[in-house]
Parts: C-alpha cells; structure tokens; sequence
C-alpha cells in the first residue's frame, strides 16, 4: 500500500557484522541479496555502534538462493546509510524454494516460488472431475499407511492384531521426560479401543502405540506434548489423539505442534472434549477435529456447518477393543476420532501424495450431508 523503503545489502558467507553498501528509500523494508542458499536470521540492526533489535521485527526466516533477494519486514522506516546488520548465516536448506538463481535481476520475497522450480513443485493427485468415496478410498485396505495412537498404550488383541512399535514418555525422579520402549501395552483399555477401531476401517495399516496415559488415565499436559512430538519426529501418516487438555498453559505448545505436523503431512486427527470446555489441541485449523454422532455405521460422517468440531462420526454404543482381550460398548467423542483415522489411513493408502489440507478438504466433499450421490 506504498513505496517500501528497503535496504540493499551483499552477504559475504561466513561473517557475522555485514555492511549496508547502499540504501533506496520508501517505506520500510530489507531487500538482502545472498550469494548462496542459505539460512538467514536476523539478530539485529547496529544503528551509529549500538544494537537496536526492537527496531527489527523480523518474523520469517530468509529463504533464497545464489544470487536472489529477499524482502524483509521491519518496524522502523529510518535506516542510516552507515546501518549495519548483525546476522548469522547457518546451513543450506534443500527446498526448491531456495532453488538456483535464475536471472540475477529477479527480484522475489521471501517464500516465494522461482520460475525455475515451477517444473519440480506440481503435487501428483488425479482428481476426477466428480470426487467420489470409490475414487478417494474404494478398494483401499490402508495397507503402507502408518497410524500412531497416542494415548494409554496397545495391547495385542484380537480385534487389534500386532502392533509394530511401541514407546511410552517416561518421567523420571527429576521430573525429565524421556522416550522409552514399551512392553506395558495399554494400561487402561483406551488406546486399545481407539487401535481397534482404526484396524476395523484400515485392516492392513500399521499401528504405532505412543503412551502417554498411565494406570486410572493418569497424564500431563507435559507428557502429552511430548508424545505428540515424538510422533511427529517418526513422521506418522496419520495421528489419533483421542485426548486433550483444557490447561491454556499447553495451549501454544500444541498449536505450534499441530501446524507442523500440517506442514509436514502428518495427519494429525483430534477428539473434541465430551464436555462443553475450551481444550486442545482439536481446536487448532491445522488438525481434524471429531465428535460424535448416533448412527450405527462405521463409514458414515458428517460436515460441521459451524467448526471448530470440524465432523462428527460414529460414536455412540460403539463396542471397542478393551483390556485383557475383552471388549466393551462405549460412547464418546475417543471412539468417533479412530473412524475418522481410519477413513484417513485408507485415503491415504490410495492417494499418498494428497496433502492435509486436501484431505480434509476431500472428508468434507464426502460428508454424508454434502456429498452427491455416487455414480
């Protein structure tokens, strides 16, 4: 909405102080150019010998590569002809936004996708001129699809059959948290249930167990966070949190894990609370959140006109895996989260490459109550 005052300024690899060689004037702004690719934060702007940095509101990091430019926000529209900026230069990243320079006059922000990586950016998914449940997850067993159920633990049972690993998030006496095999399985019978619903819908995906409840569904917000980091850091495709927490002390911790996990195409599926309570992290945009509805059948689901409870599956009178090789008839928002899994693993299976947000945006095409008649 105006001229932008910008600050040209040549990277020199390996150094700390950088100079400002010339200034063109307008509103505000930096424009570096760096001559590799490069990670670039910003520690601060030295204005006459001292350090400004709240004069610098950087808030993304540089992204670019030989020979490009990059606009950078900042709060102050005074930059001197003598400014120079402190920064660190840290390793290459390998993202094809950071591709090779292309003309050297080319002038982009940061984030922003060259020419020359337009022929590497496309994202296979053949969609039919009318999406159709056949075409997102006919004839899909969920077989390839790995499902992580973070939660009491799984168990081998009958209606779960093998679990391919298992950890727990242990605390130790001084209150560190560590990961740890686990050969406890479900302590309270809730992660079975949740295993055993996901394998009714995606009989050949893996299950992954990360428990992070104990005996009488003892847990932390700490625990939780770091259960979902761990499942994050193994890059499941798919990730149930039939659980959450209603301390907001959690609250931007799980967010900031929930939005990568989006990034990264984990899917990350999280049950709303059974009570009218403010909890996390099934509010978060970067997550599908799950109620409840009364109908009898496992692969029926429908659209939220009115998020954050984005849709609601089946979940009441569900008989569920339960301990010691038992089962048990349960309701509960837990139980609707592992159909929607599992609807997920099997979408997944078929279209691999489809990401978070197309998934989600495929469930709710495919809604009960939006979806057209298939053919």
């Amino acid at each position: 909405a105006g001229a932008v005052k910008r600050v040209r300024l040549d990277v020199q690899p390996g150094r700390d102080l950088l100079a400002v060689q010339r200034v063109r004037v307008d509103v505000i702004g930096l424009l570096v150019r760096v001559p590799e690719a490069v990670r670039f934060h910003v520690a601060g702007l030295v204005v006459g010998g001292r350090i400004g940095v709240s004069r610098l509101a950087v808030h993304r990091w540089l992204l670019k590569g030989v020979g490009r430019f990059c606009a950078l926000d900042a709060t102050s529209a005074s930059f001197l002809p003598r400014a120079r900026l402190c920064a660190r230069l840290s390793t290459p990243l390998d993202s094809f936004a950071m591709a090779e320079a292309t003309e050297a006059s080319e002038e982009l922000p940061a984030w922003s996708m060259p020419a020359s990586a337009l022929a590497r950016s496309s994202i296979a998914a053949d969609w039919p001129a009318g999406v159709t449940r056949e075409w997102a997850f006919g004839g899909s067993t969920g077989a390839g699809v790995r499902v992580c159920v973070v939660d009491s633990g799984v168990d081998r049972h009958p209606l779960i059959g093998g679990v391919q690993s298992a950890v727990v998030v242990a605390r130790n006496d001084d209150r560190v948290l560590s990961i740890e095999p686990d050969d406890q399985g479900d302590l309270c019978g809730h992660g079975n249930a949740c295993a055993g619903v996901i394998r009714s819908i995606a009989p050949d995906c893996e299950i992954h167990s990360v428990r992070v409840l104990g005996a009488g569904f003892t847990g932390s917000g700490a625990i939780l966070l770091e259960g979902l980091r761990e499942a994050l850091r193994e890059r499941y495709d798919v990730i149930n949190l039939s659980l959450s927490t209603t301390n907001a002390e959690w609250q931007a911790g799980l967010h900031e894990l929930a939005d990568q996990g989006f990034f990264q195409r984990s899917l990350v599926i999280a049950s709303a609370h059974n009570m009218p309570v403010e909890s996390f992290p099934w509010r978060f945009a970067s997550v599908i959140s799950v109620g409840s509805h009364d109908q009898p059948d496992a692969l029926t689901w429908y659209a939220n006109p009115e998020p954050p409870v984005e849709l609601f599956a089946r979940g009441v009178d569900v008989e569920v895996a339960w301990q010691d090789g038992g089962t048990i008839t349960a309701t509960g928002n837990s139980f609707a989260t592992p159909h929607i899994s599992g609807i997920c693993a099997l979408i997944r299976a078929k279209h691999p490459t489809l990401t978070p947000a197309a998934v989600k945006h495929l469930l709710m095409l495919l809604a009960d109550n939006t979806r057209a008649t298939d053919d």
